[in-house]
């Protein structure tokens, strides 16, 4: 089966905002400051959204560990 670019897109922003999240509790947490952990869950976002649609794509062209599907009839 291929993936198509929409798909990983919505993955990938799906998979973003939790991350997100992740990053600015552990953030708030190591720092104490809200606003120094949102404003880190803010870059965060977006550097690491581009890197995984990418690391994705790259993903969906190497076949290894891959098998056809089977068609049934």
């Amino acid at each position: 089966m291929i993936e198509k670019r929409w798909r990983s897109m919505a993955k990938a922003v799906s998979w973003r905002i939790t991350g997100t999240v992740d990053t600015i509790l552990i953030a708030w947490l190591i720092t104490g400051k809200l606003t120094l952990a949102l404003s880190i869950g803010f870059v965060e976002v977006f550097t690491k959204m581009i890197l995984y649609y990418f690391h994705e794509r790259v993903w969906s062209r190497i076949k290894a560990g891959t098998v056809a599907p089977e068609y049934q009839i």
